[in-house]
């Protein structure tokens, strides 16, 4: 008898703490899930505050469903004792466990106001933006090219707020001796920095903070981008016509400045990897303006018969294979795109309209090719 009620004894126990592991488990996964956040929001953490509080605060703003899981995850991470005061953006669709490291790292607040210092191709702006209550969304305050002139008073005022937060955002397609150019514009970085080889910068957002220097946000850049192309080139397709991350990078960099759309890219790079397949000259003309230009700004006018004839080494219309170096720092799609090709037989390709945005059309033989290019002459000679 007394064994019987010990074996039901023990069988009770190993259920419970089976039924207890599970809902443990539960809770982890809920906690480290994506929160049901739709839009970002701005918290704030008074001071003297406790995590009961807070955690009701970030229910009512729909940021958690559960308080009670939200402080029972921080106290398991043993971080509810290290709440920070302060105003903290919130990301849409947050986890728990993001929110909760959010407010326990402390530091400079994250909310409010943010200056985004955009580097793009053919400009740089500088947008000064501010968190709408009602919305919790980035909104526009100003914004204004620093190679016009004087900064606006929006920029001024909050530049002199201890809250403000920065970042410097890279558009893809630039080149480094663009960002570097416009990095020593940046009034809250310091130092200097020589211009990193072309392609080894990753077209990103990047916090940075007054006092930072110029070398450090480089070498973010650079260090980020030697993670995408060691990821890509390790899942690459088999077959290709690369030999090295190098050469990947390269193509890469030809495959941004051809096209900015993002449906095409596969196809664009299947052109590119059959004409090296094939032993046939690349001949794009992004590559010409980079000989003309080494990078160092804008062509700003087409391309002249003696220079679309001229060798120089990025020259794809008189040089066999790739170029020696990248032509432009390509984002993670295109390096992507140029590990992993779309499998097609286009050897050809050439604009469908006026209008980049529509992209290309694509062709197997010189024939159609010709065709094509025939068609989009026909509208040129209308528009002219």
């Amino acid at each position: 008898m007394w064994r019987s009620i010990a074996s039901n004894a023990l069988t009770l126990l190993v259920v419970a703490l089976f039924l207890l592991g599970g809902i443990l488990l539960w809770a982890q996964q809920e906690y480290s899930a994506e929160g049901p956040l739709s839009a970002p929001i701005c918290l704030e953490v008074p001071r003297g505050t406790n995590m009961k509080r807070v955690s009701e605060s970030l229910a009512d703003q729909g940021a958690i469903i559960s308080p009670m899981m939200f402080r029972v995850g921080a106290d398991y991470a043993d971080k509810t004792q290290s709440l920070k005061a302060g105003s903290y953006l919130i990301p849409e669709r947050a986890s728990m466990a993001e929110i909760t490291e959010v407010i326990t790292r402390g530091g400079a607040s994250t909310c409010g106001t943010e200056v985004v210092y955009r580097i793009g191709i053919n400009s740089a702006t500088v947008q000064v933006r501010q968190i709408d209550p009602a919305t919790g969304r980035y909104e526009t305050m100003a914004q204004f090219d620093p190679a016009e002139g004087d900064a606006p008073a929006d920029y001024t005022e909050v530049r002199k707020a201890g809250d403000t937060r920065y970042r410097v955002a890279l558009a893809e397609g630039v080149t480094s001796w663009q960002v570097v150019a416009e990095l020593n514009q940046i009034d809250v970085l310091e130092g200097t920095v020589e211009v990193p080889p072309e392609g080894s910068l990753a077209p990103d957002s990047y916090e940075i903070s007054p006092g930072d220097t110029r070398a450090s946000v480089v070498e973010r850049m650079s260090e980020a981008q030697t993670l995408i192309l060691a990821d890509a080139w390790a899942n690459r397709v088999d077959g290709l016509p690369l030999e090295s991350p190098e050469e990947a990078l390269v193509l890469a960099s030809i495959i941004e400045k051809e096209t900015g759309n993002a449906e095409e890219r596969g196809l664009v790079a299947s052109v590119f990897s059959n004409r090296l397949e094939k032993g046939i000259r690349l001949q794009t003309d992004p590559t010409v303006i980079y000989g003309v230009t080494e990078g160092k700004g804008v062509l700003g006018r087409g391309l002249r018969q003696s220079e679309l004839r001229k060798e120089t080494p990025w020259n794809t219309y008189v040089i066999d294979g790739l170029p020696p170096t990248p032509i432009a720092n390509p984002g993670r799609a295109s390096i992507q795109a140029a590990l992993n090709p779309a499998d097609t037989s286009y050897v050809y390709f050439v604009a469908k309209t006026l209008d980049p945005a529509d992209g290309h059309v694509f062709a197997e033989t010189l024939a159609e090719h010709n065709r094509n290019v025939a068609a989009y002459r026909k509208l040129e000679a209308a528009r002219e």
